[in-house]
């Protein structure tokens, strides 16, 4: 997968999993990593569909309705891409957190809902319930922050609240953080995950 990885000045601290939005890229997320931990690695990811263009991880049908089949091939390929790059850039697969917007957030839940080995933690920004249909594995103390928009035209707030149950039930420490803004990724809430970050 098409990613840029960055070396953080401290050993002792996670490597970032940048996953963006639909039509952004792997340099999208950069400032946000630095502004929230600047002694931590960064490994940015390129999903690897295209939506007219625009790169996205997984296909969807229509606006919120997710491919389902491809979801799931699209995680499985991102879950052995982590596992291959922390040992071509030497960080430890183990402490991975995820940072991820929109489409990237989605296939980040994906991976908790996946995977109970996968992430060490996660920042959601905008996240969607990736499947409802599964059983999520044990996430005992994952800590994973959810932020979200009161009035966001694409992802209903019972989905951040539906999430948060469900992540919660499988044992996942959540934390769920509300704007009152639309879709957009904002400051307030960046502020908010980092705040949350240094807590850990």
């Amino acid at each position: 997968m098409k990613h840029v990885f960055h070396q953080g000045s401290s050993t002792k601290k996670p490597t970032f999993l940048l996953l963006h939005g639909t039509g952004g890229n792997e340099n999208d997320l950069l400032p946000l990593a630095n502004h929230i931990d600047p002694e931590a690695s960064v490994l940015s990811v390129r999903g690897n569909v295209s939506e007219n263009g625009m790169p996205r991880f997984f296909k969807r049908l229509a606006e919120g309705v997710f491919d389902m089949e491809d979801l799931k091939a699209r995680t499985a390929e991102l879950h052995e891409f982590i596992g291959k790059a922390a040992k071509d850039h030497g960080f430890d697969r183990k402490n991975v957190i995820a940072i991820g917007y929109s489409n990237g957030a989605n296939i980040a839940a994906n991976l908790l809902f996946t995977y109970s080995d996968a992430l060490k933690g996660a920042i959601l920004h905008h996240p969607m319930v990736p499947n409802r249909e599964t059983e999520l594995p044990d996430l005992t103390a994952v800590p994973v922050f959810i932020s979200a928009g009161t009035n966001d035209p694409i992802c209903p707030s019972e989905e951040s609240t539906d999430l948060e149950r469900l992540l919660k039930d499988a044992g996942a420490e959540v934390h769920l953080h509300w704007e009152n803004y639309g879709h957009q990724l904002t400051m307030p809430e960046v502020e908010a995950a980092k705040v949350w970050y240094d807590q850990l």
